[in-house]
């Protein structure tokens, strides 16, 4: 049999570095803190952290700006912090994966300042500009994904521009040679360096229709909803051009260490109907991403028929050559436990962690932090600063991460950090909840040794199983192991659908196996 490659066993485990770990006393995170912590990830069970953008930036957009794709912002460190970092993942046995940012830079970038130049620019071709509409304004009625139009106007060289984002994160024209050379040595760069792979920033973005037409317009639309969603994105994403691209980055991740057995691995954010997300997988002889991530675990209802629904259909999905992946939790979505509430989002945890696939994990979802209010004078976010009190804020899912008791969680030493703590910090951090036998982060470890130990839930088959309305079960199975995981989504008591010896439960004991309890959910031998 051959040997299954580290990510179709592994767990991924997202770290925001500004909130993870500070260790200069400016309130931000750094790469030295995440160093200082690498032995709680490896400790935690976890094999690859993935790190959001580390980039050079003026932080528009908190990295996803890059002002420069081969350094290290001075507010993280230096290239030398990194080389540090790498060496310690790799030490404690874990991998390292950056964020690639490749639809847009920031404005701020060398390439853009050349570009916005004049309109002989070396590199105008570089990003895309284009002449106003017949009647004057932007080129077409594409909108903003953080609101607005995707077109400003450049008065020096009267033309306009496109940002799928802010005006300070101009596209990149993937149509042009040198911008694609330019991109793929930056890939190199880090690859080089180590680097295990990457997660590659809104994929489906990153070439748009040949001439840009409109898109067509939402009927459904409403005052009060995300402007964004004024069109739909038929014209300025998920372009058939995109998949070659995804193709050369596949290629090229694939010249690192397959003959080692440290493979590169890439996960691409695709926000995207299953039919279409399976393309971005390629074919067996052109692959393109090794995970196009599925979100449909934060995208659905939290109830059982829709849960066994969307597992069913995404397994159904899967091409012959594909890997699953499942991901509920990261700094654009809302907390695990704030949607759910502390003891569905315990049942969330060993449903992420017992499905079949790859699951990635967002730091502080391991302790349960939930809701976290974020003062109207103390947002960052200019995603909920250009639409406000819309619920599209990220602030609340990159709060720092509370370590103890000790002032500002031992987050930070000096100064207060950039944005608050759960307000629960002194109760809900990882030294006191390492220290409770009943805790979430004590069920978090148990799930992942569970998970590492037993075959059928690392890389066995899954078949739905017939419950209960409010009971998700499950068989994981490989060669004669078969396991039952039974997930109680109601607030009363159901009936067990199989008999069996229970390994794990969510609650602090396993109860009798016959029945699970409110919001319980159990792994059992069957």
């Amino acid at each position: 049999m051959s040997r299954r490659p580290w990510w179709e066993t592994g767990v991924v485990y997202q770290v925001y570095p500004r909130s993870f770990q500070d260790s200069d006393g400016d309130g931000v995170g750094d790469l030295a803190g995440i160093e200082a912590r690498v032995d709680y990830l490896a400790g935690l069970g976890i094999d690859a952290i993935w790190l959001s953008p580390i980039f050079p930036s003026p932080m528009a957009d908190f990295g996803y700006d890059v002002a420069d794709y081969r350094d290290v912002a001075p507010l993280f460190g230096t290239l030398a912090d990194f080389d540090r970092l790498i060496a310690k993942v790799h030490a404690a046995g874990l991998r390292l994966l950056l964020d690639f940012v490749p639809n847009h830079s920031s404005d701020q970038h060398p390439w853009f300042a050349d570009s916005r130049s004049s309109r002989d620019a070396p590199k105008r071709d570089w990003y895309i500009w284009r002449d106003p509409a017949p009647g004057g304004g932007p080129p077409n009625n594409w909108i903003s994904d953080f609101g607005g139009s995707a077109w400003t106007w450049d008065e020096a060289t009267r033309q306009y521009y496109l940002h799928a984002f802010l005006a300070q994160q101009p596209d990149l024209n993937w149509r042009t040679a040198g911008l694609r050379d330019a991109m793929f040595d930056a890939v190199r760069f880090w690859l080089d360096r180590g680097v295990d792979g990457f997660r590659i920033d809104v994929l489906w973005h990153i070439v748009k229709a040949d001439g840009l037409p409109d898109n067509p317009v939402n009927a459904d639309w409403r005052p009060g909803d995300n402007d964004r969603d004024r069109v739909h994105q038929l014209h300025s994403t998920d372009q058939p051009e995109a998949h070659a691209i995804a193709a050369d980055l596949r290629r090229i991740a694939d010249g690192y260490g397959a003959d080692t057995g440290r493979e590169r691995l890439l996960v691409g954010e695709i926000f995207l109907p299953n039919d279409r997300l399976a393309r971005w997988y390629g074919s067996p002889t052109v692959p393109e991403v090794h995970l196009p991530f599925n979100f449909a675990l934060i995208e659905n209802p939290w109830n059982a028929s829709e849960l066994r629904r969307v597992i069913a259909d995404y397994e159904a999905s899967i091409p012959a050559h594909g890997w699953p992946n499942w991901v509920m939790g990261s700094h654009d979505a809302a907390r695990i436990a704030g949607r759910l509430g502390e003891v569905q989002a315990r049942v969330a945890a060993m449903l992420l962690l017992t499905l079949r696939g790859t699951p990635t994990l967002y730091q502080g979802d391991e302790i349960g932090i939930g809701r976290v209010d974020i003062p109207p004078e103390g947002i960052h976010d200019p995603r909920e600063i250009r639409q406000p009190n819309k619920g599209l804020g990220r602030d609340p899912s990159r709060t720092p991460m509370p370590w103890n008791g000790s002032p500002h969680a031992g987050f930070t030493t000096a100064i207060d950090p950039w944005l608050p703590l759960n307000k629960d910090w002194s109760t809900r951090n990882v030294a006191a909840q390492s220290a409770d036998p009943t805790s979430m982060l004590t069920l978090y470890r148990a799930l992942l040794a569970l998970r590492r130990a037993r075959p059928a839930l690392n890389e066995g088959s899954l078949t739905l199983v017939d419950a209960d309305e409010d009971v998700l079960a499950y068989e994981r199975r490989h060669g004669d192991e078969r396991l039952l995981v039974a997930l109680n989504l109601s607030s009363s008591a159901r009936a067990m659908p199989a008999s069996g010896e229970p390994l794990l439960s969510t609650l602090a004991d396993h109860g009798d196996g016959r029945v699970l309890r409110s919001g319980e959910g159990v792994v059992s031998v069957i």
